[in-house]
Parts: C-alpha cells; structure tokens; sequence
C-alpha cells in the first residue's frame, strides 16, 4: 500500500516495492523484465496521485505541438522561428510568477528586446513583406504562436516545479507525460478523423515526408536531452541564432521568402536578446561592471567592523553565476 507524503511523493511499503534507482536506464538487465514491470506499476499505477500531476502539463504539450502545425502553416517558415522565440519571454515571466525566481536589469533588458525584434517582425510580414500562399492567414499565424508560447512557458514551468517537488526521477516522468500524451493525441485524432482512420487505416498519408518529419521531431526531442545536460546557456543561444538563420536561408531557397531591412532588423534583435539573456550571471555583472568602470574610476571604502562582501565563485555549477535559462525553455 502507498502512503502519500507532504512533497507529494509516495512511498511504497511491503515485500512488493520497488526502488526509484531500478529505473534509471541501465540499471534494468535482460533478467530483470519482471523488476521494470513491478516497479512501474508501483509508480505509474499505485501511485496514481503523482502520476495524474502530469496530465496537465502533457495535456498542454499535446495542445501546443498541434498550435505549431497551425502556426507554421500560416506563417513562413523563418517568420515563425524568429517569433516561436516569444517561448523565452513567457518561460521567464511564469518562471518568475510560480517558481519566485528573479532576473537581472540585463535579463529584463534582452526581453524587452526580445519582443521589439519580433514585433518588427510580425509587423514586417503584415505589411506584405513579400508574396505569400493564398492558403496563409498571418492572424491565424501569429495567434497561434502567441498561444504555443503561452502554453509552452506555463507547462515547461509546472513540470520542472513537479521535477523538483518530487523525488521522481526525470525518466519516469519523461514516461508519464507519454502515456498522457499519447493517450491524448489518440482521442483527439478519433474525435476529428475517427471515420477516415476507420476506412484508409492508421498510417494512411504517411509519406516520405511526413515520416521525415516525425523522425526530425523524435530525434530533436533527443538532442534537447543533451543539450540540457553536456552544453552551457551561451552555447543554447548560439544554437538558437543558427537555427534563425538556417530557416531563414532555407526558406530563401525553397519558398521565395523576401529578406527586406525590417525583418533582417528583427531577426538580429531577437539574436542579440537571446544571446544576452543567455549570458551567466557573472558575465553579465563584468559586462556592467566595465561600463561603470569606464565612466571613472570607484572610491568605495569598506566600512571599518563589517566583514567584506561575499565573493562570487566561478565555479560553473555555482548558483551565483548560474544563468537564468530554465531548462524548460527547451522542452519541445
């Protein structure tokens, strides 16, 4: 039987449980099929409490990848990079709101840029910044993006306040939101193509393309898993600028998008508020310091009977110069 503790976490009690180490990957051998099956329906079923946490989260993630498709379909495709990157601004302000965390002057700063360079954007491509498919609707576009990012920031937000809440590990997580999201996606496709499945088969329509597409996605969602854990914040918006420009060179090459001065504009101040947003905080205090420095040269004295302020360490992993980058803000 599962008790329920304060955190929200349950503990299991009896010969039957199983430990939260036995599903780490790699800790599960060939002959220990029988452990993994006990073990997750100890964590995924007994302890239904935890496991329902993740229906919202996973509810809002089905909701948003679908708001993507809409998005990109009425959008081109290096117009919607540049304002899908409004998933930083959102992540940071429900961040702020439900995880009490703060930004610096530099971070609100690059924000504040953030939404200039994609409101330059968006107000290029209403002003017919070249020709577009008769089948694209901007408003639709960008009410979809705007929605993708809301749900984005505020699901990123909740699963990492869940990840820290809990002594779950992030794999039997990563697990629930895909049954959730599975189950989800299933209901949503028999509400709205329930006949057409039922006549053409499941896989009807799956071309090279599209399974393409879906091994881009399952393979991206992988990457973000590294990048999170091997790369640094400064390293994240260098990613984040290239993926910018490579959208926007191939939607050059293969829809005739126009690059005018107003998006080129746009596209740089997003660049720049990601890569500024990005920077650790300690790099962000020198860069504010030798601005200051070199208005004049400071006279502070420490007062006599006060011990001296503390130093910050350098030491990467340090919360002093951790950046404020949520990881969420990654999440596909």
């Amino acid at each position: 039987m599962a008790t329920v503790g304060s955190g929200g976490s349950t503990a299991a009690a009896g010969p039957g449980a199983v430990s939260a180490g036995a599903l780490e990957p790699g800790t599960v051998s060939a002959g220990n099929v029988k452990h993994l099956v006990l073990f997750l329906h100890e964590a995924v079923l007994v302890q239904y409490v935890d496991t329902f946490k993740l229906a919202v989260p996973s509810l809002i993630y089905t909701l948003q990848n679908n708001l993507q498709y809409v998005a990109i379909s009425n959008l081109p495709a290096a117009t919607f990079q540049v304002t899908y990157q409004l998933k930083i601004l959102t992540t940071a302000l429900f961040s702020v709101l439900m995880l009490n965390r703060s930004l610096s002057r530099l971070q609100w700063a690059s924000l504040m840029l953030l939404f200039t360079g994609v409101a330059i954007v968006q107000a290029q491509q209403a002003g017919g910044g070249g020709p577009r498919p008769l089948d694209q609707n901007p408003g639709v576009g960008l009410a979809a993006v705007v929605a993708s990012c809301l749900s984005s920031g505020f699901a990123g937000v909740y699963f990492e306040k869940i990840l820290k809440g809990s002594s779950g590990s992030v794999w039997l997580r990563n697990l629930q939101l895909g049954l959730f999201g599975t189950a989800l996606g299933l209901v949503g496709l028999w509400w709205a193509e329930g006949t057409a499945v039922a006549h053409r088969g499941f896989f009807f329509g799956y071309t090279p393309a599209v399974w393409g597409v879906v091994l881009n996605q399952a393979f991206g969602g992988l990457l973000v898993a590294v990048v999170v854990k091997y790369a640094d914040n400064i390293l994240k918006g260098f990613a984040t600028s290239l993926s910018i420009v490579l959208s926007t060179v191939a939607s050059i090459r293969l829809f005739g998008f126009h690059v005018d001065p107003l998006f080129a504009l746009g596209a740089g101040l997003v660049i720049g508020a990601v890569y500024l947003y990005s920077l650790p905080r300690g790099a962000a205090k020198a860069i504010a310091s030798t601005s200051t420095s070199a208005s004049g040269p400071c006279t502070h004295q420490q007062p006599p009977g006060q011990p001296p302020p503390p130093q910050l360490s350098s030491h990467r992993g340090d919360l002093s110069t951790e950046p404020f980058l949520p990881k969420s803000v990654l999440v596909k």
